[in-house]
């Protein structure tokens, strides 16, 4: 008699991310990937981290391969706190919990705060990640409307608002559209949640990467005493670490802490030790800006390429940082359909449908330009923009205008 493995309701509804799925298909060495969210490995800080790391097992050997507390390495929660209050966000370290990735804090996220049913209000379209994590609680998704920057805030009715357990947004360089929340929005997002009473988990990988550097306040530093913030070291060291943070209040605080217990006690001390002994002495305010240049020289090429090759009906976004551009073709497109032509052609990119919580638009891409070389970008873009007219040309005369 066999063993019968019987898999929970919640098993059954996990799917694989798309984006992990596609990747698997440019690793061959003659695709040109626009796919994969990844940072430029050039950025990597090798050598700084490879001497952090001597000094590490040199000086603390037995603390750094030992269990840690939950909550983090004291020092680093304490770096962290410093830089924020630096950024105009004042929360103590105590509220500061290092987690495994900010994937890890999104998880938790949906397991502290999100019941079967419960209303979690998200941008149209939002990271494809942190859906994905969050349906593993069946929640009832909502879309917050949008327009060409960011959430549409005079859209948040108060029939949307009612109930909703948590809003969960971007406003740095948005994954997918690299969209960046004005200010104005900004504040009255914040206005807003705070007189309907629900809390803005804010995520934010992307904020240190605005190509001139010009810095906009964080909604946590618009609510510093009840923000919940997420931020990560994955764009700006490098993503193999699997280091991040979440800042939230109590009690949600306390929950938190309790439910990483129950996933895997603490993030490695090992790493921690080794980040915190990377970026102690201010290392980061001299690396970014060389993050910052190359993907601001990446991005331009992307956009010329797209004006040179792209059919006048196709639109994109112009990103002012961050890592992904993203295209909106006509109505009757389906970029799905498009991508099976492209990876025929060792061209790969991310439909835009899975995105979306709801109402999915199915005529829209991502392109991520900070791994593809130059020559690469031209090439890549031609072929796309050749895909796309012919695909604009195969439809109805109606929809194609």
């Amino acid at each position: 008699m066999s063993t019968q493995i019987t898999l929970s309701q919640r098993a059954l509804a996990l799917t694989s991310s798309a984006i992990r799925e596609i990747l698997k298909v440019t690793e061959r060495p003659e695709v040109i990937s626009f796919a994969g969210g990844l940072p430029a490995a050039s950025t990597f800080p090798v050598e700084r981290m490879r001497a952090a790391t001597d000094k590490v097992l040199t000086e603390a050997p037995q603390a750094a391969l030992q269990y840690g507390p939950t909550e983090g390495y004291g020092p680093l929660r304490e770096w962290v706190a410093q830089r924020l209050a630096a950024a105009g966000a004042p929360v103590p370290a105590s509220r500061v919990l290092i987690v495994t990735g900010s994937q890890q804090g999104l998880d938790l996220l949906g397991k502290t705060l999100i019941d079967e049913g419960s209303k979690v209000l998200v941008e149209t379209p939002s990271y494809l990640g942190a859906l994905q994590s969050f349906s593993l609680f069946a929640p009832a998704f909502a879309g917050m409307p949008s327009d060409e920057d960011g959430i549409d805030v005079d859209a948040l009715t108060p029939a949307l608002l009612d109930g909703a357990r948590f809003m969960y947004c971007l406003p740095n360089f948005q994954n997918p559209t690299g969209k960046r929340l004005p200010l104005a929005r900004r504040k009255a997002l914040v206005a807003t949640a705070l007189a309907a009473g629900v809390p803005v988990v804010e995520d934010d990988p992307y904020g240190e990467l605005s190509y001139g550097g010009e810095h906009l306040p964080s909604l946590l530093s618009l609510n510093p005493e009840g923000g919940i913030y997420m931020g990560s070291f994955s764009k700006v060291l490098a993503p193999g670490l699997r280091l991040g943070y979440v800042v939230a209040p109590e009690p949600l605080f306390s929950k938190l802490v309790q439910a990483k217990q129950a996933a895997d006690l603490h993030t490695p001390s090992f790493s921690q030790r080794i980040v915190y002994e990377t970026v102690r002495d201010g290392f980061l305010d001299e690396h970014i800006p060389t993050i910052r240049d190359l993907y601001a020289r990446q991005c331009q090429l992307m956009l010329d390429a797209l004006e040179r090759y792209f059919p006048a009906q196709a639109h994109w976004t112009r990103p002012q940082g961050g890592m992904f551009v993203w295209v909106t073709l006509p109505h009757g497109i389906d970029t799905t359909a498009l991508l099976a032509k492209a990876i025929a052609r060792n061209v790969a990119f991310v439909p835009g449908a899975p995105f979306y919580a709801t109402d999915p638009q199915i005529n829209t891409l991502r392109l991520s330009f900070v791994t593809v070389p130059g020559e690469k970008i031209e090439a890549g873009m031609k072929i796309l923009g050749e895909l796309a007219s012919e695909a604009i040309a195969a439809l109805p005369a109606a929809a194609a205008a």
